[in-house]
């Protein structure tokens, strides 16, 4: 299920007996984690750390019953440590067709769980991509007794910013929308990340709207981002613009060829919009979305922008003019500041 869901079943007091909490998502697992101690009090939530104490303790102390509460919570963390290692693992899968003690353990309690506790496991190491999704298989696989697993999945970008959004309404002041994107793009849509921000911002806005110069100058790592308005002046053909920002750039040494990468994307995407006949920033949005390329409102006006400023003959002109510029930026000794002030002239031209 997913974090929503599980959520729901939170506030509606319709809890399982056993959960994996499976994924490296930080935010959604602090949401569930307040949710679950906003209804059991103090005096019955249990902490362990399967790094430090054996599942047996940990299942022990939920066969326990409390003289103090009637329904328990018990928070596990390091739920990926239980696991046997190495020659280990190959041992215990062959014992019993691969179903160790701990396993054992596991599946008795998940048949027979103690009324009234509620047995969380978290396994926040893995991901689910790239090199981790084979260790978090074998995650999955340990703990394939328990019926409820909660993914934590990272946000898209798109995703991201509508939960942005969404925290500065709730903290009472509104982030301008060129600000909310760069906010999203320079924490790398990371939503921990973006709710700490959100809560500083809060401190510093007050009830006005936060711009994205305000961005830049409060958010660690959003100076670098000023690329993002370099791409966003020369998709408007700002030539004035796009060359103070340029000199902002060069002077604090950003990569450059950056810039370029993301202008290439915004200009192919608006080629595309144009070829396909699109009239407007919610055909854009439609059009993307229908093809799963992650596409939300700011991002397709960005590329309506780009598409009404260039002509098709004009857009692949700049695509070529990208990548001379690309190239020129790869000789052995170029001046980037002269071949990007030459790439904005032209293409602002």
């Amino acid at each position: 299920m997913t974090a929503a869901q599980f959520l729901s079943r939170i506030s509606r007091r319709d809890l399982p007996p056993v959960v994996l909490l499976l994924g490296i998502e930080a935010y959604e697992r602090r949401r569930i984690k307040e949710a679950l101690l906003a209804v059991f009090p103090e005096e019955a939530v249990a902490r362990h750390d399967l790094a430090e104490v054996s599942l047996a303790e940990v299942l022990d102390d939920a066969r326990a019953l409390s003289l103090f509460a009637s329904e328990r919570l018990i928070w596990v963390a390091n739920a990926e440590a239980v696991q046997p290692r190495g020659r280990a693992a190959a041992e215990a899968e062959e014992e019993a067709g691969g179903d160790d003690g701990d396993g054992s353990l596991l599946n008795a309690f998940v048949k027979d769980p103690t009324p009234g506790v509620v047995v969380i496991f978290e396994a926040s190491r893995f991901d689910f991509e790239g090199d981790d999704k084979r260790k978090q298989d074998r995650v999955r696989k340990f703990y394939a007794a328990v019926r409820d697993v909660v993914e934590l999945r990272k946000f898209a970008p798109h995703e991201a910013r509508n939960e942005a959004e969404a925290l500065a309404r709730k903290a009472g002041f509104r982030l301008a929308p060129d600000a909310l994107d760069l906010l999203v793009e320079a924490l790398g849509a990371d939503i921990a990340r973006i709710a700490v921000e959100i809560d500083k911002l809060a401190l510093f806005a007050g009830k006005a709207a936060v711009t994205a110069d305000q961005i830049a100058a409060l958010v660690p790592d959003a100076r670098a981002t000023t690329i993002f308005a370099l791409v966003n002046a020369l998709g408007r053909r700002d030539r004035a613009r796009s060359l103070e920002i340029l000199d902002t750039l060069t002077r604090e040494g950003e990569y450059l060829p950056l810039a370029l990468a993301f202008l290439g994307t915004q200009f192919r995407m608006a080629l595309a919009a144009r070829e396909a006949g699109l009239k407007s920033s919610q055909q854009i949005q439609a059009h993307f979305s229908r093809m799963g390329v992650p596409m939300w409102g700011s991002r397709a006006d960005q590329i309506y922008q780009t598409l009404s400023k260039f002509g098709k003959a004009q857009l692949e002109r700049g695509l070529k003019l990208i990548f001379e510029a690309d190239r020129g930026l790869r000789d052995a000794r170029p001046d980037d500041r002269i071949v990007m002030e030459q790439f904005v002239l032209s293409l602002t031209a």
